[in-house]
């Protein structure tokens, strides 16, 4: 048992490691320019509408590119259908999902993004009533639940942005009540307590800070002091978050999470420049537009995401508007999805809620000469580092391979340090699990959030490393604070890439570095080399997947739509597979992928030299 001094002295300890740790990170802060005072918005901000991502001249010029750029005016069409059944839907209520208000604050966000839009262009009666229709309901809400303040920050730009597209020409009652609302619902909350969003280095700090700033663009002549202080804090806060993107673009979160994050950044951006003429250097944040190329690489060929963390599954077919303004700010070709852009207006159907925003950042796009080219074989470090190896661009059922290191407690994270997935000729042969929905966790009074070493987080298939492409020792869950690395990567013919994953294994292993290789445009090589301890009991080799399998002398054979993949242990031949069925899964709770398998090579410690190199090789027809 330890003495009251060892204990105080490892608490002094672990207090200054934390105070050093925040001082580190303070230091690397890059912080924006911040002249914001009132002379400095009395000075800036347009003297009449729109200010918030349009402007006078901004929108002159996109009414001449939809009338005469194809891209354009094709998405303008899409978002013209989507204004014309909004307005066959009744007026938003005040209604709540567990501890949550989002989807409303969302949907409204989307309403005045494609009304506001249609509007502006067209100034259409009918639009201009649904309009005001949707403002005087939502403002009317006793609240817009600034316990969970998301919901609070979406519901402030939507109605930003209403008024603001359609103020001129609103009734005066109702600006009155929106800038009111805006301050009193939206600003003015912000200040209360557990405001961590702040100076938060995840989503919440882009979506919130985006919020208030519109807000407070809305308000500035009517309370010149509380808009000056919100963007003022906006800009000091912003860096923390985007400081998530380094030190390569890696978003930890996820593909999805990238997209939600950075569309709030990108309207920051789009709300600075047409207000005040300067993002006061956001977009050139270090490693924010080298983020587009991360999100390229992880749309696969399959149509799916590398859906690591909490990233959803298949993406949508329409064009990714948020990408559209890295092509428009960098002019690279590659960023900007031209084929989806011309899809039908009619089968893009319901499009996502910054569209009617992002149109503007479409029209503004201007091919540049030379575009840099998406890598094949790539990698980014940071908190929760990946690779990634592909196929050229085109190639729909090409070879694809995500894999990564990170931690259980980073953002949205999971016990899946080493884990993978790998895609050839269009079937995705080993799979993440993904994510499942929060409210439908919650409801049972599960703990989703705790992510200490024992919380009941990691008991989901989702979210521990039972449920991943990795090793586990000892039957045990990997270190939730365990951070694996990149060590090495090589690029060529045959890139390569190795992880540290030895902090994912406490106490039970000496060490463990595994790489991932790209033998040929058919071929992947996983290479484990472990040495073990007096703690090392078992090591168990795992890969999830949905394709039939089939065991044979040295491997397996998987099957999948008309398909084949070959399995062989070429490190040990005479070890015999396992399958472990997961459908139905374990947990009552855990989501259930139909045919979810996990193909398991059990290494008992006393079959294994202190230093073991297991090698098994995944190849196609």
């Amino acid at each position: 048992m330890r003495s009251t001094a060892s204990i105080l002295l490892l608490l002094l300890f672990s207090f200054m490691t934390l105070k050093i740790s925040g001082q580190d990170a303070e230091a690397s802060l890059v912080k924006l320019d911040n002249p914001i005072t009132e002379e400095y918005l009395k000075d800036h901000l347009p003297k009449k509408g729109p200010r918030i991502i349009l402007n006078k001249d901004i929108r002159q010029h996109l009414l001449q590119e939809i009338e005469t750029n194809p891209l354009v005016k094709n998405y303008y069409e899409a978002i013209k259908l989507n204004a014309r059944e909004i307005i066959t839907k009744p007026p938003l209520e005040r209604i709540q999902t567990g501890r949550r208000l989002l989807s409303i604050s969302r949907e409204m966000l989307y309403r005045m993004g494609m009304l506001g839009m249609v509007y502006v262009v067209e100034k259409d009666k009918e639009v201009l009533e649904k309009i005001n229709q949707e403002l005087l309901a939502v403002c009317a809400f006793s609240d817009w639940n600034p316990s969970h303040f998301l919901d609070v920050a979406e519901m402030s730009l939507a109605v930003a942005i209403g008024l603001d597209w359609a103020q001129n020409d609103l009734p005066k009652e109702t600006v009155k009540l929106v800038k009111q609302s805006l301050k009193e619902k939206g600003i003015e909350p912000s200040y209360g307590e557990r405001m961590g969003w702040i100076n938060r280095d995840n989503n919440w700090n882009q979506v919130c800070h985006a919020g208030m700033i519109a807000a407070s663009l809305m308000i500035a002549e009517d309370e010149p002091a509380l808009a000056t202080k919100t963007i003022h804090r906006a800009l000091e806060g912003i860096p923390h978050g985007m400081q998530a993107y380094g030190p390569d673009g890696v978003y930890p979160e996820g593909s999805t999470y990238w997209a939600y994050g950075t569309s709030f950044t990108v309207l920051t951006i789009a709300m600075l420049e047409s207000a005040l003429g300067d993002d006061f250097g956001l977009a050139d944040y270090p490693a924010f537009v080298e983020s587009a190329d991360f999100m390229v690489l992880t749309n696969t060929p399959s149509g799916m995401y590398y859906n690591f963390a909490d990233c959803g599954d298949r993406r949508s077919e329409n064009p990714d508007i948020i990408l559209a303004w890295f092509a428009k700010y960098t002019g690279n070709a590659n960023y900007l999805e031209k084929d989806r852009f011309m899809r039908s207006p009619e089968v893009m159907g319901e499009l996502s809620r910054i569209s009617g925003m992002g149109l503007v950042w479409l029209s503004q796009y201007e091919e540049a000469e030379n575009d840099q080219e998406i890598p094949s074989a790539w990698k980014g470090n940071g908190t929760n580092p990946i690779a990634i190896f592909k196929s050229a661009e085109g190639e729909k059922e090409g070879y694809y391979f995500g894999g990564k290191g990170g931690r259980g407690t980073v953002n949205h994270g999971n016990m899946d340090g080493g884990s993978f997935i790998f895609e050839l000729n269009g079937v995705r042969w080993v799979v993440d699990p993904g994510n499942q929905p929060y409210h439908e966790l919650e409801k049972t009074g599960f703990n989703l959030w705790g992510n200490c070493q024992d919380c009941e987080r990691w008991t989901l298939l989702t979210k521990n490393n039972f449920g991943h492409s990795t090793l586990s020792v000892n039957n045990a869950l990997h270190q939730n604070d365990g951070l694996s690395t990149i060590i090495d990567f090589q690029e060529g013919d045959q890139p390569q890439v190795t992880f540290d994953l030895t902090p994912s294994f406490g106490m039970n292993l000496k060490k463990s570095h595994r790489t991932f290789r790209k033998e040929n445009d058919q071929s992947l090589l996983i290479e484990d080399h472990i040495e073990k301890n007096d703690s090392t009991n078992l090591v168990t080799w795992q890969l999830m997947t949905t394709a039939d399998v089939q065991l044979n002398k040295g491997g397996a054979i998987l099957m999948q739509d008309g398909k084949s993949l070959s399995l062989d242990i070429l490190s040990h031949p005479d070890l015999s597979l396992s399958i472990i069925s997961l459908d139905p899964p374990p947990h009552p709770l855990d989501r259930v992928i139909p045919g979810l398998k996990r193909i398991e090579l059990r290494l008992p410690a006393y079959m294994m030299d202190d230093e073991e190199i297991v090698r098994v090789r995944l190849s196609g027809e």
